[in-house]
This record gives structure tokens, C-alpha cells and sequence, in this order.
């Protein structure tokens, strides 16, 4: 298969996803060695979850079939330039190369509005709209040297 073949793949899950009403138009594939690990759309609306976006959803997926939270090696098909949360999950799983159709721009022109995320990630904390307040950092901080003890931890 080629790469617009994969592609297709997510453009048609964003397609599905809206004539069965069941969220907005995003879909994503995961391929390994030009093999589909595996696809999903967007699953905010029907499971209630403000994460299960399709880039998310399919991160999730892909990992419970490889057994693996590191999916070095793979690649995302997705119907839509990814959202700032999605983007950090891509990073976090070690996905190797990022495919998208629609723009964030294009996301915007219907509704799906996340510039506002990488504006307030550029202010400093006391000026963002969401406030921040820091408590028991002391008290936080044995579970941290803890985790830097451990000689045989599992990175990630």
C-alpha cells in the first residue's frame, strides 16, 4: 500500500464519523512496515472523553497490539493537522513521521479553534486564563527521588 492509500484510510474514518453522528471529522491510522497497527476517529462524543481525540484514540489502540507504550518505528496517517495534546502524545509515543490532510486552519474554519492553546502556552503562568497554583511541593517530591533511585526503571 502507499502512503495515500493509508491516508484515505483516515479520510475516510473522519467521513464515517460525521454521516453516524458520532463526533467530529478526524481520523487517524498507525502503520508499521506499511502494515495497519491500527485506525480510529474521533471518540470525544461518544465515550464522554475530552482526550479520545482520533490521534489519541488510535495511540492507544496501536500501543494495547504492540504491547508497547514506545511506537518508535510507526507512522500516523491523520485526516487533520494534529491538536497540541495530540502532538504531545505523538512525541510521547516515539511515533516516527506524521502524515496529515486538513490544516489547523482548515480545523478552525469549521469550529475546531486550538490556537488559543499554543497562545497560552507561550504567557508566563500568572497570566493565563486558566490559573495556576502551586501546593505541597515538598511533600510531592519524595515520590520524584524515589523515582530517580531506581536504577532499573523502565524509561519512557
Amino acid at each position: 500500500m502507499k502512503h495515500e492509500d493509508f491516508m484515505q484510510m483516515a479520510i475516510d474514518l473522519s467521513e464515517y464519523n460525521v454521516k453516524q453522528g458520532l463526533g467530529g471529522p478526524f481520523g487517524a491510522v498507525i502503520v508499521k512496515d506499511g502494515m495497519v497497527i491500527a485506525r480510529s476517529a474521533n471518540r470525544v462524543v461518544p465515550t464522554n472523553d475530552p482526550t479520545a481525540h482520533a490521534e489519541v484514540s488510535v495511540i492507544r489502540l496501536a500501543c494495547q497490539e504492540m504491547g508497547t507504550f514506545n511506537l518508535e518505528g510507526c507512522e500516523i496517517y491523520t485526516s487533520c493537522e494534529p491538536c497540541p495534546m495530540c502532538l504531545g502524545a505523538i512525541y510521547w509515543a516515539r511515533i516516527s513521521k506524521i502524515y496529515y490532510a486538513n490544516t489547523k486552519a482548515d480545523a478552525a474554519a469549521i469550529g475546531f479553534y486550538d490556537h488559543f492553546i499554543y497562545d497560552e502556552l507561550e504567557l508566563p503562568m500568572e497570566k493565563r486564563k486558566l490559573p495556576f497554583e502551586q501546593l505541597m511541593r515538598n511533600e510531592a517530591q519524595p515520590a520524584f527521588k524515589l523515582w530517580e533511585a531506581i536504577e532499573d526503571k523502565t524509561d519512557y
